[in-house]
């Protein structure tokens, strides 16, 4: 469905600028995944501190977005 942001509460439209700078955190987002998966592998190191990390950066990628979108409902 077109613009079904336009539907949802909250949501309002992304100029193009905010659009790529949304996807280019989405992109590095999936890359640190990748690179704390790789990590998570090596064997001997500590994997509660794989998951903090993974934690940390999932919680610092929602909120670079959400400065992006700037949502009105909490």
């Amino acid at each position: 469905m077109e613009n079904q942001h336009r539907k949802i509460a909250g949501y309002r439209e992304l100029n193009e600028v905010e659009i790529g700078a949304m996807n280019s955190i989405k992109e590095k987002a999936e890359e640190v995944g990748k690179l704390l998966e790789e990590i998570n592998a090596i064997p001997g190191i500590d994997p509660r501190c794989v998951a903090i990390a993974k934690t940390e950066a999932q919680t610092a990628f929602m909120w670079a977005v959400r400065a992006i979108a700037r949502p009105t409902t909490f």
